[in-house]
């Protein structure tokens, strides 16, 4: 058995505090999106750059989630 798999394909029930900082990070995610949104000429660059902050975000949740 592997501990990190097992650990990284389970639920993870929201533990204290943790909702206040995936709240955080999407705030902080959100503004920047609308500020590529403002600034980027409407493009497949700016649609990878939303894509990618979208992931950093689900990643970042991961991490407080599974650690």
């Amino acid at each position: 058995m592997n501990p990190q798999i097992e650990n990284n394909f389970k639920y993870h029930s929201p533990k204290e505090g943790q909702p206040a900082k995936y709240e955080a990070i999407r705030k902080k995610a959100k503004e920047l999106a609308y500020l590529i949104d403002e600034v980027c000429p409407n493009s497949r660059e700016r649609s990878v750059a939303i894509t990618n902050l979208e992931t950093a975000v689900m990643w970042a949740n991961a991490s407080i989630a599974r650690n």
